[in-house]
């Protein structure tokens, strides 16, 4: 998800989110302590809240829902929350890169089974001359998508750049000449109904009833891309996170993903 520094603009949206302090809160008449988590769509989202069903005595762990991908980082760097579960490791060392940001990777929670889709397709060898693909516009996703097209044939990267970590300029062939345009994760739903093939994550592809084992023309399913829960440096040890933790790698977590569809990556 190519991260831009706007960390300006998503402070603005972090005060208009929510106030106070990150770390987790210990209730004056409970002495309960508040995990502060942000997730996204489904399944992050029903993790979080399965975990929060089973997480330990003296905790309780509130979901912050947000909209987009930048947010959750910003909310956790700025000690709004205490961890989030929306992405991969090397989308985080993208924003931490960006933004001199000291977020670290916990524990992975569920494994992500990515695909390229297509209205009209059934193969990606059927794409036609000078034809439309559609992938994110950040650099972890972006490289998976280039990566999945030249493990296809589709097109040729340089192969002294190390995978997973091509960028378009790394293209060395393109014989169908494509238009390869790049986009917003949030906006990759959108593409579907305009371009010949469209990369998706699968949390994206659920929302259009697409799954990557009946309607994915690609697909791949590599274990480093695991979305994982994410913490700051500072507090990545304490006691709270790892309650978080334990409560993720719960039995009862595990079975709340698998009734989801999605692979648990623990």
């Amino acid at each position: 998800m190519k991260l831009r520094p706007i960390v300006t603009l998503a402070v603005a949206s972090v005060i208009l989110l929510t106030t106070g302090c990150a770390q987790a809160e210990d209730s004056a008449t409970s002495g309960i302590v508040t995990i502060k988590v942000a997730a996204t769509v489904t399944p992050m989202t029903d993790a979080v809240e399965a975990a929060a069903k089973v997480i330990g005595p003296g905790y309780t762990v509130e979901l912050v829902p947000v909209t987009d991908y930048v947010q959750p980082n910003v909310l956790l760097q700025h000690d709004e929350i205490d961890a989030n579960l929306v992405q991969f490791p090397g989308f985080m060392e993208d924003f931490n890169e960006k933004n001199d940001a000291t977020l670290v990777t916990v524990q992975p929670v569920y494994s992500t089974v990515v695909a390229f889709y297509s209205k009209n397709l059934s193969s990606l060898k059927e794409l036609p001359d000078n034809g439309s693909v559609v992938i994110p516009n950040d650099k972890s996703n972006a490289a998976r998508a280039l990566q999945m097209l030249a493990d296809n044939d589709i097109i040729t990267l340089d192969p002294s750049v190390e995978r997973f970590a091509s960028t378009v300029d790394d293209i060395t062939q393109n014989p169908l000449q494509l238009k390869i345009t790049q986009v917003d994760l949030l906006q990759l739903n959108t593409a579907y109904d305009e371009a010949d093939a469209v990369f998706n994550l699968p949390s994206f592809a659920r929302l259009l009833d697409l799954t990557p084992e009946e309607n994915g023309l690609a697909v791949e399913d590599d274990p480093q891309f695991a979305v994982t829960l994410v913490s700051r440096e500072d507090n990545a040890d304490s006691p709270e996170i790892a309650a978080l933790k334990k409560a993720l790698t719960s039995s009862y977590v595990r079975k709340t993903l698998e009734g989801l569809g999605v692979p648990p990556a623990f």
